[in-house]
This record gives structure tokens, sequence and C-alpha cells, in this order.
């Protein structure tokens, strides 16, 4: 299991390009570019160098954190997994590709790709020092237009990406991923209904070529969630005082509300059932919502089974707790 914090390499990084970097105007410049995202922008907004620290600044450790846990999961459910090639789509500043630098250590071969020139030239200066990352391949271009030229890699990651692109771009992207990945296809998105149907999507989409789900959920059969549930995990991270400020935040942590899922091209050896909420905690016994291989369960502890009750009391939203057949 890795941390949701930023690694120490990419966090000196970043805090070497920050000296002297005002923190009003990168939290005026973030504004602004959250503004246009939660209108359906893109990262076209990005344009100065400015404009792409401020971007990091506001968002790296967030989205760190939602794909360091979708990597925990992965890792979790396929542990044979050792993938040597990474190919990271929509890399932005190159976040996804130090997550799995830190989950996996057989990991020697690293492709960006993103459009943006302003944060594909931030991601390799984040990188030069880096043990792992120093010599990394960013490729440049749209995802659609230029994931065809871009090598097989062992392993996919696309985050917060797919829901910048019309639902027929995400279809075409969908299958392009997918024919690079060798072994593994990962994609996150943001934790909210629209982020939700777009995994959903994706999702049925790859099972219907073959692949398996390897997290969050147990099965290939469709979602057993109603509308208006929808499936989404939070990850909780510490914010530097540097955060707290471009926030215009004063509690000293973030909780980023992602969705994931994980695609393999082999079936997992094991499957494992998926707390879906946070656990309701009662004096006589603890009730979790879980994503099981037979569907959604309500399933209740009592205090008097002391040893499945201390188990219990340790699930955690998002957790793989128990071997499916």
């Amino acid at each position: 299991m890795i941390s949701p914090t930023l690694p120490a390499e990419l966090k000196a990084a970043l805090d070497g390009k920050l000296q002297g970097f005002s923190r009003t105007d990168a939290a005026q410049r973030s504004q602004k570019i959250s503004t246009a995202y939660r209108a359906g922008g893109g990262s076209g907004m990005i344009k100065s160098e400015a404009d792409a620290l401020a971007y990091a600044l506001a968002r790296m450790p967030a989205t760190y954190a939602a794909v360091a846990a979708s990597l925990n999961a992965l890792t979790e459910i396929a542990p044979d997994l050792t993938p040597e090639t990474l190919l990271d789509v929509g890399a932005g500043p190159g976040t996804a590709s130090w997550a799995a630098a830190e989950a996996f250590p057989s990991l020697q071969d690293f492709t960006l790709l993103d459009a943006n020139a302003t944060l594909s030239r931030l991601a390799l200066e984040l990188a030069r020092d880096s043990t792992r990352l120093a010599e990394c391949r960013y490729l440049p271009g749209d995802a659609g237009g230029n994931l065809a030229e871009a090598s097989q890699a062992d392993l996919v990651i696309a985050s917060y990406i797919i829901g910048e692109l019309s639902e027929a771009d995400q279809r075409k992207l969908t299958e392009a991923m997918w024919a690079k990945a060798r072994h593994a296809l990962l994609v996150i998105e943001p934790g909210t209904p629209a982020g939700y149907r777009r995994i959903l999507a994706l999702r049925q989409q790859l099972i219907a070529q073959g692949a398996y789900v390897a997290a969050p959920c147990p099965h290939e059969r469709p979602c057993p969630l109603i509308a208006p549930d929808w499936c989404h995990f939070s990850q909780r991270l510490p914010r530097s005082q540097a955060h707290r400020q471009i926030k215009g935040a004063e509690v000293p942590f973030e909780d980023e509300r992602f969705i994931y899922v994980a695609l393999t091209r082999t079936a997992p050896e094991s499957r494992a059932a998926r707390v879906l909420a946070p656990p309701d905690v009662g004096k006589a016994e603890i009730t979790a919502k879980l994503c099981t291989g037979a569907g959604i369960a309500l399933t209740k502890v009592p205090r008097r089974d002391r040893a499945a009750y201390a188990d219990a009391r340790r699930w955690r939203w998002g957790d793989a707790i128990m071997s499916e057949s």
C-alpha cells in the first residue's frame, strides 16, 4: 500500500518551483481554472507557467491521493501484477506517473501523453531529478490522435481525462487505451454522478471486449446500485500550508471524492467485496453496505461476535474485505 501524500522527491521539486511564487496570484489563477473545469472546460485555460503551477499546487495533491488509492485497490486484488512499462494518458503534470512509480518498483519505462504543452513542460521539470522518472518521455498532442503512435504498455492509466471528451470521443479513447494495455487499464474520474456514469459506460464497453474487473467491483455484471445512488469513494489527504492558502481553507485536510475502475486481461484469482459507504458503528452491531459477487448486501456484525466485530471496526469506505468464490 502506498501513501496518499505526495512522495518526498515530488514535493521537493514542486516546492522548488514555488519559490517566490505569489500565493495570492496562485489562488486567483486556481479559482479561474476550477470554475472553468466545473463548467465543463478542459486544460486549455492553462496557458502559462504560472497557470500550470497554480493548477499543480491546487490539484496535484488530491489527484495523487485518488490515483494512489485506486492503485492500492488494484495491487490488492492483482498482487502478481509487475508492470515494466507505463502509459499515462492525459498526464497533465505527471501526477499518475509519480503514483505508479511508488506503487510498482517494477516500472522502468514511463510514457506520458497530453495535449497541453505548458503542463508537459512542468511535468518534465518536476521529474528532472527523480530517481525513477528522470528518463520519462512526454508525447505531445491530444490523447485521441496521438495515442495511436504510442507503444503498448503493461499498464495504462487515465486520470481525470475522459470527462473532457464527448461521448463519442470517450468511446474511441476507451477502445484505444484498451488496445494499448498489455495487462491492465486503470481509469479514475471525479466521484460525481456524471463521473460514475462515464466509468460505467467504459466498464460496460470493455467487458464486452473480454476485460475483467479487478476493482472496485467483485464481478463483471451490471452495477447493482439504483439511482439516485452511485458508486464513489473518498480519500483523505493532509493539506500543506501553501495548499491551504491557495484553497482559502482553514482545515488541515481535504477529502477527495473519486470513482475508478481497474480492468485486466486475465481474471483475478480471487474476488473481494467492497465497502460502499462509511460503516455504521452502533453499540450492538456494525452495519456495512457491501458490493458482493451476488449484489448489494447490508451486512450486520453483532458485537457479541467479538472477533468478527473487531475486524469490522477496521473496515473503511472503499476497502476490500472478504474473498468471493
